[in-house]
């Protein structure tokens, strides 16, 4: 596939799943939909698989994250979460993040990740 030609996947009446342009794969906010009612670590551990995997398929890995934004529906589970995001996280290839609170579009949500990767 050309690194210049505009592709999506998984497209959906309201979003696609990502979109890829230019060498960059925009992945849409991933959440918990297996187990929204587990944990914030639960919950994060499942949206950090989502990305995996659909990283993977568009042709990029977690070393290859340009930029992350967390949503979280409450910042006192920002310890939590990180816990997890480190264990998750390649040291070395840490993206530049930013984490905040946000009113989720489900209540049970406690964390929303939306990343922007380049491809291999």
């Amino acid at each position: 596939m050309s690194t210049t030609a505009l592709k999506r996947a998984h497209v959906g009446k309201r979003l696609s799943e990502y979109a890829v342009y230019n060498g960059v794969v925009y992945l849409a906010g991933q959440v918990p939909e297996v187990d929204p009612d587990a944990d914030i670590r639960g919950q994060t551990r499942e949206v950090l698989g989502h990305i995996d995997r659909l990283l993977a398929e568009a042709g990029s890995d977690k070393t290859r994250i340009l930029s992350c934004q967390i949503f979280l529906n409450d910042i006192a589970d920002i310890g939590a979460m990180n816990e997890v995001w480190d264990e998750w996280v390649p040291q070395g290839n840490t993206p530049p993040r930013a984490t905040v609170q946000a009113k989720l579009a489900n209540p049970k949500y406690r964390i929303e990740v939306v990343v922007t990767a380049a491809l291999h």
